[in-house]
């Protein structure tokens, strides 16, 4: 058996080599001081420090040596993984207190600004007036009713004295849901909802009815498809027009203020008998611009009036389809449009305006609760 090689040099084994031992140590040092950041850092470790880095490798080859060599190429070795280690923990922690720094001025919330960033909306004003308007004949006794905008061609033609050949039932004023032989129209006017008020319960009957109307009209300054009424409805025992002309006085002074002068001018609704339109005295001109060149008005056109809706005494006939005795009971109705109210009211010029959906037409209006 042979001896121990008690003279084996571990200076000759190419990885425990003193200059191989430092060249490892210094390419990890200057690895791990140009490293960019924490993923970079990591993939640095893997080469330098890991399982298969240099130093690792010549740590391994430490165990091959014969025992009087092995304690100074440990001591060789460990150093130099010592110091690369230590070289590693503190570039880590430079690299988090880095990104800790950045994430701060990245990421801050300035708890100083306004909580409230986002730009508040608006309630449209439309919705605003349709409640102020069920508010006012609320508070006179009338009661909210309702009805779909969905409605059977009974509800809204028959029922109202329009017969069928009416040029109203054609497909140039009504939306028909399906064909005009589906009896199903998206409805022309809030009338309907007066005919459900009075089928569903006996007189005396006080209702007010705002809602969404459909007619096939184009889109412009002062007409839209889509439109908003607020129809009123009495039935009871001695019911005439001085009571409809009191009402509807009552109504243009809670909506453009006291003092505003009304008119009703004669005309013909098939529902109502007799018929009358309402007409505002201008607020801009006072009527003076009347046979006036001198002193035209745009807003009346110079006619002095303008016109807001109709209204008239039930038609017997309505009452009759409603189950109602004309014989004991009369009432009156009336319709307005709430975009020509509102218009006229506040001073919009374009009904486009109000069907946009921009916060800057609605924002001025306010909120009112």
């Amino acid at each position: 058996m042979s001896a121990p090689n008690k003279s084996y040099d571990p200076v000759q084994v190419t990885p425990l080599n003193a200059d191989e031992v430092e060249r490892a140590r210094d390419d990890a040092l200057r690895a791990i001081a140009v490293a960019p950041d924490l993923d970079a850092l990591k993939a640095v470790r893997l080469d330098h420090a890991g399982d298969r880095s240099a130093l690792a490798l010549a740590n391994r080859e430490i165990g091959a040596l014969p025992p009087a060599a092995k304690a100074e190429a440990g001591k060789r070795v460990g150093a130099a993984r010592r110091t690369v280690n230590d070289a590693l923990a503190q570039r880590q922690q430079a690299l988090e207190q880095e990104r800790d720094e950045r994430v701060l001025v990245e990421e801050s919330v300035d708890v100083t600004l306004p909580w409230d960033r986002t730009p508040p909306g608006a309630r449209h004003p439309l919705s605003t007036l349709a409640e102020r308007v069920a508010d006012l004949f609320v508070a006179m006794g009338y009661e909210w009713s309702e009805g779909p905008e969905v409605e059977a061609e009974w509800f809204n033609f028959d029922a109202l004295n329009l017969g069928p050949d009416h040029p109203a039932r054609t497909t140039a004023d009504t939306f028909w849901v399906g064909s005009p032989d589906s009896g199903v129209v998206l409805r022309t006017q809030t009338s309907p909802v007066q005919i459900r008020t009075m089928l569903r319960r006996d007189p005396p009957i006080y209702a007010v009815s705002p809602g969404r109307v459909y007619r096939t009209d184009e889109l412009d300054a002062t007409h839209t498809p889509v439109f908003n009424q607020v129809e009123g409805l009495v039935v009871d025992e001695g019911i005439t027009m001085a009571h409809l002309r009191g009402t509807l006085d009552h109504f243009a002074g809670a909506m453009f203020g006291e003092g505003t002068v009304t008119r009703l001018r004669p005309s013909y609704f098939p529902f109502t008998e007799p018929s009358a339109e309402m007409d505002l005295r201008c607020w801009i001109c006072h009527g003076d611009s009347v046979g006036n060149p001198d002193r035209p008005c745009r807003t009346c056109s110079s006619e002095g009036w303008i016109e807001w809706g109709g209204c008239g005494m039930v038609n017997p006939r309505v009452l009759v389809a409603c189950g109602v005795d004309p014989d004991r009971y009369s009432g009156f109705a009336f319709g307005m449009g709430l975009e020509r109210t509102l218009m006229s009211r506040h001073g919009a010029e374009d009904m486009r305006d109000m069907v946009e959906g921009d916060v800057r037409f609605t924002r001025p209006f306010g909120t009112e609760i």
